[in-house]
């Protein structure tokens, strides 16, 4: 089991940046993949990215490809999320997601473990 804790949300004008953090608990967090998952009002979830037990794979939705960077630190627990060129419609609650998987994994459905999430806003 892991636990997950997500950290550097705020609020940023349209074309800057945040960097995502999600700290994680558990002495088997390299058996896990990592996905990063974003949910705003009215609209499904959104796997954004995930990141592979080593961090060798990756996958970005479309809507982040080319401003986003996913990476994972295993000595440290912890995944990152580099969020670059952001716009008002990356403004979301952002989830920190988990799963003993092999795979990298797109549907939100299919993680187990889950961040209490953190708020993205992006003004104009």
């Amino acid at each position: 089991q892991v636990q997950l804790v997500e950290s550097g949300g705020g609020l940023v004008q349209a074309g800057g940046s945040l960097r995502l953090s999600c700290a994680a608990s558990g002495r088997t967090f390299s058996s896990y993949v990592v996905g990063w998952v974003r949910h705003a009002p009215g609209k499904d979830r959104e796997v954004v990215a995930p990141i592979s037990r080593r961090g060798t794979s990756t996958y970005y939705a479309d809507s982040v490809k080319g401003r986003f960077n996913i990476s994972r630190d295993n000595a440290k627990n912890t995944v990152y999320l580099q969020m670059n060129s952001l716009k008002p419609e990356d403004t979301a609650v952002y989830y920190c997601a988990a799963k003993d998987s092999g795979r990298l994994l797109r549907e939100a459905s299919e993680y187990d473990y889950w961040g209490q999430g953190t708020q993205v806003t992006v003004s104009s």
